[in-house]
């Protein structure tokens, strides 16, 4: 079997695991909740409407706080849903596995032993844009 066909194997069982099944589960309820999906439609809209005064030559800096505090107060009712809850959790989970799938390969094709090198969690604090590269 060669690197490719190991590849699309490896999809295939990401696509049974738990937390692959839970992500999808916790996506489909996110997008079937109607007052969830409203309140992410007025936060792209808050969103929008920040740029265009944003863009303007002469902004109304009221306009801006008060478009800035209704986008937070939204923001803070999405993230108060139970379904955008679960959904990030589920998130969380199927990310992690993904990290450490890519760690192993990544450091397997550095020349690290398969059978033993890893993800480690813990000396990642996530934001790759501060990162110098897994090890």
């Amino acid at each position: 079997m060669d690197i490719i066909s190991l590849a699309r194997e490896i999809g295939k069982e990401i696509q049974k695991d738990d937390r692959y099944l839970n992500w999808q589960l916790a996506k489909q309820n996110s997008d079937d909740d109607q007052q969830l999906q409203d309140l992410i439609g007025e936060f792209n809209l808050k969103r929008i409407a920040i740029n265009n005064e944003a863009s303007k030559p002469e902004q109304d800096t009221d306009k801006m706080q008060l478009l800035n505090q209704e986008l937070r107060h939204v923001y803070a009712k999405i993230m108060q849903n139970p379904n955008m809850t679960a959904y990030n959790k589920a998130k969380e989970e199927i990310d992690a596995l993904l990290q450490r799938v890519d760690a192993i390969i990544r450091q397997s094709a550095d020349g690290e032993d398969p059978e033993t090198t890893d993800y480690e969690p813990s000396s990642c604090g996530g934001d790759c844009s501060a990162c110098g590269g897994c090890h």
